[in-house]
């Protein structure tokens, strides 16, 4: 029976084609350039097919490719599936677990705690607010069994559930004269915040060069408390469409932005090497919520 192609293979061509680029794949895989470029190459001899159209400054999608990502896609989730299900049925049910969640999808990690806690028998999970930086650390270091949080993933975590956010606006105080603005551009924006690491992978790391102007450095972890650095006149915030329809202050206004495809990329994530049953049937929960099939 034909197993089809290595799962290696196949996590190294959905990367290439979400960073359309062979290094910052690389980089989000913890594999060298050459060792992607050889793992898609062999993938596309095994399927008789072209997965990228490359030129010596771009890589693109083929056709081909086009139609079997989401294919890919939806082999990797469903081997983190299988894995998720081997590891429920292999440890009984009883330790509490913590979850790690970025502060824009609060809401999100309340009903996965409240559905973990309807359930019979119920399993106990323990919150724990942090940004992307935090929770990398809590992942690495056991702080947290999983985390809610933005891309990029770190290297050789298991993750499911992902969805996007688009950036939708810019935020700023409420007594600045772009207040009155019905729209801006990106280039429009003077002083806007971005964090000092903009790692390959990240909105902040697509954002920065499409700013004319020069960016001012803060802690972009929490964004709802960045606002306070939007009022105080520090900078302004590009604003994700959840921050703005669960976020209400007089001291600052949101306007539309044009921003093209720029989007916040949130995963649940957490350590293979680390699951549990409990972490499995949240890992599940949050699939359910999402409607990840």
């Amino acid at each position: 029976m034909d197993s089809g192609p290595p799962q290696r293979e196949v996590a190294c061509f959905v990367r290439v084609a979400e960073h359309l680029s062979f290094s910052r794949a690389a980089a989000a895989l913890g594999m060298t350039q050459p060792a992607v470029s050889q793992a898609v190459a062999r993938l596309e001899r095994t399927l008789g097919l072209r997965l990228f159209d490359r030129t010596s400054r771009e890589v693109a999608l083929s056709d081909a490719g086009k139609v079997l990502l989401p294919f890919a896609e939806a082999m990797l989730e469903h081997a983190a599936a299988f894995a998720t299900e081997a590891a429920r049925l292999a440890e009984p049910l009883g330790r509490p677990i913590r979850l790690a969640y970025c502060p824009l999808v609060g809401a999100l990690a309340a009903r996965v705690v409240r559905r973990l806690a309807d359930r019979s028998p119920a399993i106990d999970v323990e919150l724990r607010r942090a940004g992307w930086g935090a929770a990398t650390v809590d992942l690495a270091q056991g702080g947290a069994a999983a985390a809610f949080m933005t891309t990029p993933f770190p290297t050789g975590a298991a993750m499911t559930a992902r969805f996007h956010v688009p950036v939708t606006h810019v935020a700023v105080p409420a007594r600045s004269r772009l207040a009155t603005a019905t729209r801006l551009g990106l280039e429009q924006l003077p002083a806007v915040l971005l964090p000092r690491q903009r790692p390959p992978g990240s909105v902040w790391h697509a954002l920065a060069p499409r700013l004319r102007s020069p960016a001012v450095v803060a802690d972009l972890d929490d964004l709802p408390a960045a606002l306070d650095l939007v009022a105080a006149g520090r900078g302004l915030l590009a604003a994700p469409h959840l921050l703005v329809e669960t976020v209400r202050r007089p001291d600052v206004h949101f306007i539309p932005i044009e921003s093209g495809d720029l989007r916040m990329t949130y995963g649940l994530v957490w350590a293979p090497e680390r699951a549990s049953a409990e972490l499995m049937a949240l890992v599940q929960a949050a699939r359910q919520i999402l409607r990840v099939p």
